[in-house]
């Protein structure tokens, strides 16, 4: 990437990304045409171009894979082989994709200007934010950012998740100080393992400078809650080290104490005071902007199944911070950004960067006909006609997404789902509706992401006039009984002591609602064939859901990028949800069906 793009700012990033997005078809077809004069000798495309050259080639002879098609090549990089089999740049390390997006983790190859990529996003953020709320220059940021200790492949190559490599690159270590990147947190403290002693003292410097921050968040809605959640623990301790001016011995990490110590320059009883009247009230609805009454919104992803989120948040700042989520992006690529960030997050939608790589389409449905081949991980074999470039997708379709990269992807399926809502410039704009293969299954029901959350979206409605609120939820097909049926895990958290008043006869109206909502195969299967038994709905402790994301990070993933998984399927994590249920309920009668004319 020219480095020129990494310096610009304000007006400067915003007319680059108009030159870009003006220009995206021309720009897509030169990054094709530049990773396949770099990459054009590799082992990998020699295999597939035998000699031939240029765009219409590659797209003709190479196959669209996913991680099946490649793994072997990574996994020999991993244990020596040079990178040259795959790219023409050496690899720098390994991206770690999240384990709980799409079964085990992936590694997936960087180069070192993969992070000049991701800067020149990153620049894009504040300008198109200051171009709807001017002023955000005069005030710091309470972004909660993580690490994740990182492994090395057997030859060494480090393996880090795709923020912990940003945030330990010299591009985040070396940045230039500007007004619209001021953090309250210390990078010391980001750049702790310990996630608890590491979001502590973000917490604390959030607090200290508390009248100074105007913008709150995280990358992920899930890890911005958790936060909330651990200050509903520790708020105490917090302002007993606010009050003495001492951090607490529970902070042992030197990084944390080092970068801590200035920041707690002395006591501050009155600070102290201040934040234990806030947090010592008996309801923490609003809790949010009254700890940051400056605070004008909250940054988190809060697309796609995030949006279960989206209430929790709306509780803790009792409605009046609006919700951005700015970018879209994943280890495998950057892809995009949200030049409408205060638009309703029902409304997302991100525009494509053409020259983040070079992006291609898997056509899906059109017009809500049902969605195609989302419910497997097989080799499926993908025409060549029937893959739709950048500026060729149509308004209103969905598609997979299918990525090629200079660090070795070669039409590469991410298995993202999005659906197209228009253009700026060339450039389309799609909207994040789930991940492929995320599904329940019984007999010949296939019920995906999408579909699952929205039927849940529907039935908790049934909860409001109780003051509850589910914050949490997540599934799984128990075939352990003849039939089958789907669980659901919920966590539901009062408001009030109205909770009590929750009987089983709501519950059951919700496992009714719910398979209402499922498809028409779905209730052809409990009603008529009678192969699916009545959905279960199992109500799990407070706190079960912090249990899970703990169990799963101790499996390596990262808290930067952990997502509830919509659908459980290893035993470890059944267990811990198992050993929580406090109640079970089941449908208490069949859905409605009525047979389709042939």
């Amino acid at each position: 990437m020219n480095e020129t793009r990494l310096k610009y700012k304000g007006k400067e990033a915003l007319k680059e990304l108009e030159k870009l997005t003006l220009q995206a078809g021309e720009v897509q077809e030169d990054v094709l045409k530049e990773i396949i004069r770099r990459n054009g000798e590799t082992e990998y495309l020699r295999k597939y171009m035998e000699g031939c050259v240029g765009v219409l080639e590659f797209k003709r002879r190479v196959p669209v894979i996913t991680y099946k098609g490649i793994r072997s090549y990574i996994h020999r990089i991993a244990n020596g082989e040079d990178s040259s089999i795959i790219t023409a740049h050496p690899i720098t390390e390994m991206l770690c994709s999240s384990g709980t997006s799409a079964g085990e983790p992936k590694l997936i190859p960087t180069i070192a200007e993969d992070l000049d990529r991701r800067t020149f996003v990153y620049n894009l953020i504040m300008p198109i934010m200051n171009q709807y709320l001017p002023g955000l220059e005069d005030g710091k940021a309470m972004l909660l950012y993580f690490v994740k200790a990182e492994t090395r492949t057997p030859c060494g190559l480090p393996v880090r998740t795709v923020l912990t490599s940003y945030y330990k690159s010299k591009h985040f270590r070396s940045r230039a100080r500007d007004r619209f990147n001021d953090f309250t947190s210390p990078d010391l403290a980001i750049w702790c393992t310990d996630t608890k002693q590491s979001m502590y003292c973000q917490l604390l410097a959030g607090l200290v400078d508390r009248h100074r921050v105007i913008r709150l968040g995280a990358v992920f809605a899930s890890a911005f809650l958790r936060a909330i959640s651990f200050l509903e623990r520790n708020w105490t301790q917090l302002c007993d080290d606010i009050r003495t001016g001492q951090l607490g011995s529970i902070i042992t990490d030197p990084g944390c104490r080092s970068s801590m110590s200035g920041i707690l320059a002395g006591p501050n009883p009155v600070l102290a005071d201040e934040i234990e009247y806030i947090c010592s009230r008996p309801s923490w609805k609003g809790i949010l902007w009254q700890l940051w009454p400056n605070a004008k919104y909250i940054e988190a992803v809060v697309t796609g199944t995030m949006a279960q989120y989206i209430p929790a948040l709306e509780f803790y700042s009792e409605g009046k911070l609006p919700l951005v989520c700015t970018m879209y992006a994943s280890s495998e690529c950057y892809f995009g950004v949200n030049l409408k960030p205060f638009c309703d997050p029902a409304h997302v939608a991100f525009t494509l960067l053409p020259n983040m790589g070079y992006f291609e389409f898997i056509p899906l449905r059109e017009n809500g006909a049902p969605l195609a081949s989302l419910d497997n991980e097989v080799e499926d074999e993908v025409a060549e006609d029937k893959v739709v470039d950048l500026v060729n997708v149509r308004v209103g379709c969905y598609y997979e997404l299918v990525v090629t990269t200079f660090a070795g992807l070669y039409r590469y399926r991410v298995g993202d789902v999005l659906q197209v809502t228009g253009f700026h410039g060339q450039a389309p704009q799609f909207r994040f509706i789930c991940r492929r293969n995320v599904i329940l299954s019984i007999d010949n029901d296939k019920t995906n992401e999408e579909d699952l959350h929205k039927s849940i979206t529907i039935a908790k409605r049934l909860l409001e006039p109780y003051d509850a609120i589910l914050v949490e939820y997540t599934s799984y097909a128990d075939t352990s009984t003849v039939p089958g049926h789907y669980v659901l895990f919920w966590e539901i958290i009062p408001h009030t002591n109205s909770m009590a008043q929750l009987d089983s006869n709501i519950i059951q109206e919700c496992c009714t609602a719910i398979e209402e909502e499922l498809d028409y195969n779905y209730k052809q299967c409990r009603t008529y064939d009678r192969s699916v038994g009545p959905l279960e709905i199992r109500i799990v402790k407070p706190g079960t859901f912090e249990e899970l994301m703990d169990f799963f990070i101790g499996q390596g993933g990262s808290i930067n990028q952990y997502k509830t998984p919509r659908c459980i399927n290893t035993n470890g994590a059944l267990k811990l949800l198992n050993s929580n249920v406090m109640a079970c309920f089941f449908s208490p009668r069949d859905p409605s069906w009525t047979p389709k004319l042939m």
